[in-house]
């Protein structure tokens, strides 16, 4: 047998027996119906990789059962197929989490911030996320786009005016639409990037430590960031 199909069936075999592990070890399952089953529960815990997984598995399978001598198979998996096996073991055996790679120092405001401040620190800055407490409690988070809403709000009475406005009156304008997830850092990325997906009105995911909205902010991920290595505030 050669080193990738040697490579590829320890692969194969540790995958294996943490999918049964996760689905406590039943006897007499297959493979791939292992995947299936996996792929259906609410968590997902295989992500994207079905379709990879259950043609990995025919491979795996050729490899084995066809084989015609001690020193020669059939099927001799290619470097893509050991590549992807390999990637796929990672993912699921030993996913990135949110921290450290989204790790960061996060900056959060007052309610009480006049707006005129906030337009400063987004010309100076370039900050586009605005944490906003009060006295340490969480309220809400004030993006470009929660200002956008607030601006055209107001535009429709007249002119707008930034007088005596403060971060609250932002955070009221946006009524209840809830634009923010709080994630603990040992959330996987994949996770985080599966709610990006499906949760449209989700503008970014805060990290505290256990995920508490009023702990010590340790990053902020916006959707852009999942694709990149970093990104400013």
């Amino acid at each position: 047998m050669g080193e990738r199909a040697d490579i590829f069936l320890s692969t194969f075999n540790r995958i294996e027996k943490e999918l049964k592990r996760q689905l406590g070890n039943p006897a007499n399952m297959s493979f791939s119906e292992a995947v299936r089953r996996l792929s259906k529960r609410r968590d997902n815990w295989i992500g994207g990789s079905e379709n990879d997984l259950l043609q990995l598995a025919q491979l795996r399978n050729a490899i084995v059962h066809d084989q015609v001598a001690d020193d020669f198979v059939i099927a001799e998996p290619n470097e893509w197929a050991v590549e992807r096996i390999q990637q796929i073991e990672t993912s699921l055996l030993r996913p990135e989490k949110v921290l450290p790679r989204f790790g960061k120092k996060v900056t959060g405001f007052e309610r009480d911030l006049p707006l005129v401040e906030i337009m400063k620190i987004i010309t100076e800055k370039r900050f586009s996320q605005f944490p906003v407490y009060d006295s340490g409690k969480f309220m809400g988070l004030i993006t470009l786009r929660t200002i956008g809403f607030y601006f055209a709000q107001e535009s429709l009475t007249g002119s707008v005016s930034l007088k005596g406005r403060v971060a609250e009156d932002l955070l009221m304008a946006n009524g209840k639409r809830v634009n923010f997830k709080f994630v603990s850092g040992d959330t996987k990325v994949s996770e985080v990037e599966k709610m990006f997906q499906t949760e449209g009105v989700l503008e970014a995911i805060l990290i505290t430590k256990d995920g508490n909205s009023d702990g010590n902010l340790l990053g902020i991920i916006r959707p852009r960031d999942i694709y990149t290595q970093e990104g400013k505030q």
